[in-house]
């Protein structure tokens, strides 16, 4: 291989991972001949000839939304789908059991997570958040390298008519540290299809040897690359297509077990390949985007796309095609495929890629109102024939993405007015402050990303203070802390002298009335109106009543009316953000709000001046609070289907919610049941899916003082009392006689709740323990979070149906029966941590605990099985005698010693000492004293003195020990043997 070729080669592949080649101007032609096919005949070109010619079974690509696997945020490649063949786990019964080769073309999302390259996109002319993985598998050796790379160039040189001068490929050059060796079948493969050995480039493990994660399947991988230059200078190669050979399994050691079965894992990125195909050297002028940049044009009035990047690109036009021509495509898959904007995980990664594309399109194109929503169309035209569902969900996407550019068009407005003032106040070398930044990122709906305020001050040339961010964000993480338990009460508050003191002053207790303020729209989503008031008092962090704060301080403010909702009954409190009046460009974050005899105390960091009398604006986080009431419904419907499940005397003994997840204790007599929780979530589930009307009204508290069924807390109630009420208007349910109160949920309750029973979504019980004799804690969770659990809780379970069926098929094999046993290890650790349903938790729990017992059972069988076999050939080796020192071949320790004491019980006065060499290069020890030797003569001793010899460790008793050490000399190992214990015989 030629040197300097293999460095230059070496010098393009570090930033073909992060930043690819194609960075020059994308409308120059790779090549002169002409176009070809269209994407979707190159698609359909891919999927057609390892159907047609090589036998694959075509499957649809799986949903964008990962099933049960809580690792990943979104599907982002095409082995996904099929991990649980890959770990061993597939349920024997299920379709995918009889998968051999199968082939298909994979949406994938690489947003966020481990694989993120949402900040890429725009910058350079190939990084995408959604694209298209072509691939093709062989499972359990179906077919392996020789297949997989002549397949490969036959589509590539064959079918699609690529000069084979243009190809360039790559393959796993060994790693001495771990003691693997170059794939140089790979290597040969390449050369008997005529690649020419100068294009044939050996790599180390980062770039050729590829993994599912820290431990599981792995192995070395070949790559194939385009050679964008086409022989004009240096190469400038692009990974076209990577092909996986799955034989290892890393297991936690960080050691490498060959796999009972092997894998042919691949996958070609169809951006890339249609840009090759196309002649173009930007994924961006494929027929893929054209469609896209054109609408973007012809909407916008902007000037033509020309693919310029970098600082050619004056005034960031291109980039801002690339990036709303990706973006809108990510959002219309994910939206399709159930992904909706939203508050935290994949919906919040969605929600920051929509705002990046409506600010790219409004600030950058100047796009109207409704932009992005009018694209939404083209993407389905573009893609619609090949994933149907876009075709069938194309008018709630665009809705969706209509609805939530509206929203963030106003919060950019506002935004964009913030940083303007708080920039004219700045110094020339002055940093942003950090208390500006953070208003803008958590005050209600406002929620502009900080890595988005980060990139419009640095268009603006300015800084933002980061050490600030951190110390606010530590506060937050601390406040949030606080708020899991309430019990754990600090900050702000009022004491009983300062509430004497607003009671001789006659100040009326705050009308928090406006927090139930709150409507159904007909599109589903809630209205939260604004609540203008009027500052009364203000408190210093001490506590000391004060008549301005400045910016920077943390103070406490009392106001005569407020639609925050203040920490009671268990409800977390309200966030958000006040503004003053007639000036809507200073935000004040409201972090907390509590309630001391009537008067409600918001705590807030005043980013500027901030005095008594001053009238302001109140905004309640939607988010935050539609997520509180999401719980505080499901709450009381958890009541209700306690009642129903474990009888009328049920009592609660307490609850605290907040937009993550709710805790309720409940007064038992025994533990609950795996089948009382699951009838208890089922009971939750039918009044959702009933998705009936909450009803809430203030009435007297005699009025509610005999209803039949009527459940009560032991608190003090106020006068007149909130009722509320499922399914059954108030009045109805008040009603002595219509017993509704003991065929529906009817509480005392001053939260918030949402108005139908259908926007809870789900509700899973995923934590249940005894707090105290008598007394149980249920964890839980609702909507989207409650529809993953139930997936994992699902996945989980055919994971150990498939366990089940491999242990009862049996093995005569130790290191599958090992294999086997490790697997119900980490099933079980995953089934104790994972978010899954309580009561499927518990019974896998049950099963796992039955089958690693008869797992270790086959195990200790097939050891002492194994062993009485190395036992014997050893003692036909060797005469009676005082001593026997040899290696004998052993798959762990616990092999060897059993062949040690085998040895020792048939020939009771001999010394036995026992190696066994690793194929990873280590050297297993076992040892075991006869019991007439002399009393100076110990085990541990022995095998000290022999592992310290190669470098390791012993541990053991005066009878037996054990140890590892390392050498290539076992020769010299067992000299050491013999001649420490013939010294002490």
């Amino acid at each position: 291989m030629a040197a300097p070729v293999a460095a230059v080669a070496r010098r393009l592949r570090r930033p073909i991972r992060r930043s690819p080649a194609w960075q020059g101007p994308s409308r120059r032609p790779a090549s002169t001949k002409p176009p070809p096919a269209q994407s979707s005949a190159v698609r359909d070109a891919f999927l057609s000839f390892f159907r047609d010619r090589h036998g694959h079974r075509l499957v649809p690509s799986a949903s964008v939304r990962p099933r049960g696997d809580p690792s990943l945020l979104f599907v982002n490649a095409g082995m996904n789908q099929f991990k649980p063949i890959f770990l061993g786990t597939v349920d024997p019964r299920s379709e995918m059991a009889g998968y051999r080769r199968v082939a298909n073309s994979q949406k994938c999302v690489r947003a966020g997570g481990r694989h993120n390259d949402l900040a890429d996109v725009g910058r350079d002319l190939s990084h995408h958040t959604f694209f298209e993985m072509l691939g093709n598998w062989a499972f359990r050796g179906e077919y392996f390298k020789e297949e997989a790379c002549s397949m490969a160039w036959e589509l590539l040189t064959q079918v699609y008519g690529i000069p084979e001068d243009r190809l360039w490929v790559s393959y796993f050059g060994g790693d001495p540290k771990i003691g693997l060796d170059p794939d140089l079948e790979s290597r040969d493969i390449w050369l008997s299809l005529g690649v020419p050995a100068n294009r044939v480039l050996s790599f180390g493990p980062q770039e050729n040897f590829w993994g599912m994660g820290d431990t599981g399947p792995c192995g070395p991988c070949t790559e194939i690359h385009y050679d964008l230059a086409g022989g004009v200078g240096a190469p400038q190669l692009v990974e076209l297509w990577n092909l996986v050979f799955m034989q290892h399994n890393r297991e936690a050691d960080g050691s490498l077990q060959p796999l009972p079965h092997r894998h042919v894992d691949t996958g070609m990125g169809l951006e890339r390949l249609v840009a090759v195909l196309q002649g173009r050297c930007s994924t961006y002028d494929t027929d893929l985007f054209s469609p896209l940049l054109n609408a973007i044009h012809q909407s916008c009035g902007a000037p033509p796309y020309s693919g310029r990047v970098g600082a050619a690109d004056e005034g960031r036009i291109d980039t801002a095609y690339r990036v709303v021509a990706d973006h809108i495509r990510t959002l219309s898959v994910c939206i399709a495929d159930g992904v909706s904007p939203g508050m935290s995980g994949a919906p919040l990664v969605l929600r920051q890629i929509l705002r990046r594309a409506v600010r790219f399109s409004t600030e950058v194109l100047r796009a109207p109102p409704g932009f992005l929503g009018s694209l939404v169309p083209v993407v389905v035209e573009t893609l619609g024939n090949t994933y149907p569902e876009l075709q069938k969900n194309s008018a709630q996407i665009t809705n969706l993405v209509s609805e939530d550019e509206a929203t963030f068009l106003a919060s950019l407005q506002r935004g964009r007015q913030i940083i303007d003032r708080a920039l004219r106040r700045l110094g020339p070398s002055d940093l942003f402050p950090a208390e500006v930044a953070w208003s803008l990122s958590v005050s209600g709906d406002l929620g502009l990303p900080l890595d988005l305020v980060e990139l419009m001050l640095q268009e603006k040339g300015v800084k933002l203070d980061f050490a600030g961010l951190e110390r606010l964000a530590q506060e937050e993480a601390q406040h949030r802390a606080q708020h899991t338990e309430p019990e754990q009460e600090q900050g702000l508050h009022l004491n009983i002298h300062a509430l004497g003191e607003l009671q001789r002053q006659g100040v009326p207790p705050t009308d928090d009335s406006p927090k139930y303020s709150y409507s159904l729209q007909p599109d589903g989503g809630y209205e939260f109106g604004t609540c203008e008031a009027q500052v009364l008092r203000l408190y210093a962090e001490d506590g000391t009543a004060v008549a301005s704060v400045g910016a920077g301080q943390r103070c406490g403010f009392l106001l005569d009316r407020t639609n925050f909702y203040a920490e009671q009954g268990g409800q977390a409190s309200d966030r958000g953000y006040l503004v003053r009046v007639g000036q809507q460009d200073v935000l004040f974050p409201v972090a907390r709000a509590q309630v001391f005899g009537g008067f409600v105390l918001h705590e807030a960091v005043a980013p500027e001046c901030l005095q008594v009398g001053d009238q302001v604006q109140l905004h309640v986080d939607k988010a935050w609070r539609l997520g509180c009431m999401e719980k505080h419904t499901a709450t009381h419907l958890l009541s209700w289907a306690l009642w129903q499940t474990l009888g009328p005397n049920t009592e609660q003994r307490g609850s605290h919610l907040n937009p993550e997840r709710l805790r309720f204790d409940v007064a038992t007599q025994a533990p609950l049941t795996p089948e009382q929780l699951r009838r208890i979530e089922d009971t939750v589930q039918e009044a959702v899916g009933q998705d009936e009307a909450v009803y809430m009204e203030e009435v007297p508290l005699a009025l509610t003082a005999h209803i039949p069924g009527l459940r009560f807390l032991d608190e003090v109630y106020p006068d007149p009392v909130r009722v509320v009420s499922v399914g059954v208007p108030v009045a109805r349910a008040l009603d002595p006689a219509s017993q509704a109160a003991l065929q529906t949920s009817v509480e005392l309750c001053c939260g918030t709740h949402l108005l139908r029973t259908g926007d809870v979504g789900d509700l899973v019980i995923i934590g249940e323990h005894q707090l105290t004799k008598g007394t149980t804690r249920l964890l839980a969770i609702t909507g989207e979070q409650a529809k993953q659990a139930r997936e994992v809780g699902q996945s989980l379970t055919q994971e150990v149906e498939a366990a089940t069926e491999r242990l009862s098929r049996g093995t005569q094999d130790l290191g599958e029966a090992q294999r086997l046993s490790k697997d119900m290890g980490r099933l079980t650790e995953a089934v104790d941590t994972a978010m899954m349903p309580q009561w499927q938790r518990r019974e896998l729990q049950a099963t796992l605990k039955v089958l690693q017992r008869r797992a270790n059972t086959a195990i200790r069988k097939l050891e002492m099985s194994q062993a009485a076999k190395k036992s014997e050939e050893l003692l036909k080796r060797h005469t009676k005698g005082p001593l026997i020192v040899d290696t004998v071949p052993a798959e762990s320790l616990s092999v060897l010693v059993k062949v040690v004491r085998q040895l020792c019980a048939q020939a009771p006065s001999t010394s036995v000492l026992l190696l066994s060499p690793q194929p990873v290069g280590s050297v297993l020890c076992a040892c075991q004293v006869a019991q007439g030797a002399t009393p100076t003569f110990t085990a541990e001793a022995w095998a000290l003195a022999v592992c310290s010899h190669m470098g390791g460790k012993a541990w053991g008793s005066r009878v037996v020990a054990q140890g590892t050490g390392s050498t290539t000399d076992l020769e010299a190992a067992l000299r050491t043997a013999r001649t420490y214990a013939l010294n002490q015989l």
